[in-house]
């Protein structure tokens, strides 16, 4: 197998713990102590000057705050700097979702090298049938394709599955590529606004790329208003993602994977080793 592009893109992900959620639980526990203390200190305001009504001297226990409620409390508070009211960064979102498609992209690339390598026996025929200039090489080719001929047929099935790997290939690759952009552009800190003026959180929204309107839109599940970041141009944040389909595959020959692809180091040379 040729080598494939490697993508490293060191993106730190953590579990948000629910920090709120923590200190209240620890806070609330504390005050139900003191509850309890307040309360024992007022009965005791009273049946020790009037007399009668008296415990079996161990009711304040029930009013004790633990080392474990402190901690618990302390901890809390602690955590509570690194609270996230509106959930996740934006740009922390987009970073993941193209993980996400990037990994979704190598799957699809792995796909397509395996059907590939057995698709790109008819560059063997190509090569043998364009180097024959003499009747004796051609009859070579004709011998040659005649003996292999089960081996050299392309099966429908191998063909289909080559066309579906390479669309899922070129819209994850989009996918990522207008996440990974978007995040580490203006446009990330226009849509955090976003979420904080609709007092909502990035947990309750929902980010999509819309090929045929050339944005990535954030949606709001609480409403049907959409907010949108142009990608061809058009927009305010200077974003123009688009490629001519000439200048994608001027680049796309310049990669290692094409470099080192049977097709442009020629069949033998790749396969066997044959090359001048």
């Amino acid at each position: 197998m040729w080598k494939k592009i490697a993508f490293l893109l060191a993106i730190s992900t953590a579990v948000q713990s629910n920090e709120l959620d923590d200190l209240i639980d620890s806070s609330n526990s504390i005050v139900s102590q003191i509850q309890t203390g307040i309360a024992l200190t007022g009965a005791a305001t009273e049946y020790a000057y009037t007399g009668g009504g008296i415990s079996d001297g161990t009711l304040s226990s029930t009013a004790h705050i633990s080392a474990e409620q402190v901690d618990a409390y302390n901890s809390a508070l602690s955590n509570m700097s690194n609270y996230l009211p509106y959930g996740a960064p934006v740009k922390e979102v987009l970073e993941n979702m193209a993980m996400d498609s990037l990994a979704e992209m190598e799957t699809h690339i792995d796909t397509f090298v395996d059907v590939t390598v057995d698709l790109v026996t008819v560059a063997q025929v190509a090569e043998k049938a364009e180097s024959a200039s003499t009747p004796k090489q051609e009859e070579e080719v004709q011998t040659f394709v005649a003996q292999n001929q089960d081996m050299l047929t392309i099966d429908q099935n191998d063909v289909d599955t080559y066309n579906t790997s390479l669309d899922e290939i070129e819209s994850s690759a989009n996918e990522a590529a207008v996440y990974l952009s978007v995040a580490n552009s203006e446009a990330a800190d226009f849509l955090q606004q976003s979420v904080e003026d609709a007092n909502t959180t990035t947990d309750n929204v929902n980010i999509f790329y819309d090929q045929n309107a050339q944005w990535l839109a954030m949606g709001y599940n609480t409403t049907r208003n959409l907010t949108a970041v142009m990608l061809n141009g058009t927009g305010t944040h200077g974003l123009d993602l688009y490629y001519s389909e000439a200048d994608i595959l001027a680049l796309g020959t310049e990669t290692e994977f094409y470099q080192t692809s049977p097709i442009a180091m020629g069949y033998d040379c790749f396969f066997n080793m044959d090359c001048e």
